[in-house]
């Protein structure tokens, strides 16, 4: 694979980019090609590096399906020119942009990674600078063959190298802002940084990236809670242009055994509404077979989310349901991994 000894780092907004009025004392946005000729850490990094910034910096909490596709566009754009793609992006919705790339670059053979900080990267304890500079240095690497060393969309954050679409924030405020609580991370940065080859996905080299743009967004997140309302979730299931639900049950993927919420669900499958069952706790798997709550939403049509997380389940659905209106090929294509996403079946 020919080199090109460039990283792409596109600055979308977020926390890491912004800095303090002096006159005002509020955050503002900084220009990041100004502050990459200012940061001699960059420079020392033996790769070249050109900054695309984004015309207006977006707070992550008003990221879109719109934007997403605006970053693909500019992966494709400069997909032949650089080794690698870092993305500076707000910390809230990171998870959900890393998930949803993932799905939307199609044998990616190249490093996308998503990184940020806590605190602006022209503070003095900032955890920016470090951020920044690992996710370059990992957008670079490459084994001796010029392959790349971590060839899909990952978060780089506070030492951990996470699989995009298996990370979730779990910190407003601590450095480690996030974790995949189902999944090892894929390099872990100290002294050196350690790839766990093992785990990184392998693109096939002889066919090119597929980028896709369109999402469906006609989906929702539906957490169960006790003394949950028959007419509240009717009125959710009866949506006019509803086509998907992540459902967020109990631990290994329970519901309360209540023949209307039964009836209700199996009458929205029948109308081909695709049901995807999450649970709501942090780690472990959904297994449906395991009680007969879970048993009986298996009957209604629900299909097990697995280990996933609740970001990559809406990314995936809305991408599936984007680009099929084939009610079971969704159906099979949740139930089994497309980008490494979930642990089930046959990779893909």
């Amino acid at each position: 694979m020919p080199r090109t000894g460039r990283v792409l780092l596109i600055y979308t907004g977020g926390t890491i980019g912004m800095g303090r009025n002096p006159a005002t004392d509020a955050l503002e946005p900084l220009d990041f090609n100004h502050l990459v000729q200012r940061m001699p850490e960059l420079q020392a990094i033996p790769v070249g590096i050109d900054v695309y910034q984004f015309p207006e910096p977006i707070d992550s909490s008003d990221m879109s399906p719109r934007l997403w596709a605006r970053i693909v566009e500019i992966i494709v754009g400069g997909y032949d020119r650089y080794d690698g793609f870092v993305i500076l992006h707000g910390t809230d919705t990171m998870a959900f942009t890393a998930s949803a790339l993932s799905f939307m670059l199609e044998n990616l053979t190249k490093p996308v990674i998503l990184t940020g900080s806590q605190l602006p990267i022209n503070q003095l304890r900032t955890d920016g600078k470090e951020n920044l500079i690992t996710s370059i240095e990992i957008a670079a690497a490459h084994h001796t063959d010029g392959t790349p060393r971590v060839p899909e969309v990952c978060i780089y954050f506070s030492g951990k190298l996470l699989r995009g679409n298996r990370s979730t924030k779990i910190n407003s405020e601590g450095f480690n802002a996030f974790d995949s609580f189902n999944f090892p991370p894929l390099a872990e940065a100290g002294v050196s940084i350690h790839y766990r080859d093992d785990l990184i996905l392998h693109p096939d080299y002889s066919r090119p990236m597929t980028p896709h743009f369109v999402m469906d967004t006609n989906v929702v997140v539906f957490t169960l809670f006790p003394g949950i309302q028959e007419e509240m979730v009717r009125h959710l299931l009866e949506a006019p242009h509803l086509r998907g639900i992540v459902m967020r049950t109990y631990g290994s993927g329970n519901a309360p055994q209540q023949p209307w919420l039964m009836q209700a669900l199996t009458e929205a499958t029948r109308r081909g509404i695709v049901i995807i069952n999450i649970t709501q706790c942090a780690a472990g798997p959904v297994e449906m077979a395991r009680y007969s709550g879970g048993y009986l939403l298996k009957n209604a049509g629900v299909i097990s989310g697995y280990d996933g997380t609740v970001e990559c389940a809406i990314a995936k659905l809305m991408h599936l349901l984007g680009h099929t209106t084939d009610t079971d090929l969704i159906r099979e294509r949740m139930n089994r991994p497309l980008r490494g996403e979930i642990t089930c079946g046959a990779q893909s």
